[in-house]
């Protein structure tokens, strides 16, 4: 009984991101779909001074008219880096989580989609989850067709029973079509914990590095399993 998600790669996104992952199978990275300026593929937010502000790496050749994997990452990472060590320095796993992000951020293939996909691969092994990873652009066939159609070919072709979605895809899928193709739609929910930050009062759904670096990996697991399908 396999289960599948398809997520666009997004860069260090919020522990929602990951719970997901951690619920399937097979996660496949969306990558050879159209690239959406002002989403969440190259930007997140952290806590900086203490308030919630968003970051956002800069790429090369970026345009509403190309697929993810079409563009390259065009930031030298040397701003954001400092930014994180500043605003976390007194973090408790400011070393651990600093040696991950570093992995991440030397990565040399500049390719958007291969960049993305390998800090996922990195944070994945770091949170001690063995899901699979796959990229859409490396599965055969069905490239023509368009979102939920797509998406139910790929469930199809890796045989998935179950197609777990995050819960800002309510209103794009319909539970009958995925019913008529023997597949069972569910969507998650993530229930936020909270824990420790350099802030006045917590904020939830930061970067999955705000989580890292204020929680030991006992409790970073617990937190992942904090979530409920609708």
């Amino acid at each position: 009984m396999v289960s599948v998600a398809i997520m666009q790669p997004y860069f260090l996104p919020y522990i929602g991101y990951f719970q997901t992952m951690l619920a399937v199978d097979k996660y496949v990275v969306y990558d050879d779909v159209q690239f959406i300026k002002g989403g969440w593929i190259n930007r997140n937010n952290l806590l900086i001074n203490g308030q919630k502000r968003l970051f956002t790496i800069s790429l090369a050749g970026a345009s509403a008219n190309k697929s993810i994997n079409a563009i390259s990452v065009g930031d030298d990472f040397v701003k954001f880096r400092r930014t994180v060590v500043m605003n976390y320095a007194r973090a408790p796993f400011l070393e651990p989580v600093l040696e991950m992000l570093d992995e991440i951020l030397n990565f040399d293939d500049r390719n958007l989609a291969q960049f993305i996909g390998n800090s996922l691969e990195v944070v994945r092994n770091y949170l001690g989850i063995t899901t699979e990873i796959l990229y859409s652009s490396a599965l055969p066939g069905d490239a023509e067709l368009k979102g939920e159609a797509r998406v139910i070919a790929i469930c199809k072709r890796l045989d998935a029973k179950t197609y777990v979605n995050s819960i800002g895809g309510m209103d794009l899928y319909a539970r009958e079509n995925f019913q008529a193709n023997g597949i069972d739609l569910k969507f998650l929910r993530t229930e936020f914990i909270e824990y420790p930050q350099p802030a006045p009062v917590f904020v939830p759904g930061l970067s999955i590095l705000d989580v890292l670096m204020s929680n030991p990996p006992a409790r970073v697991s617990t937190m992942l399993k904090s979530y409920v399908f609708v």
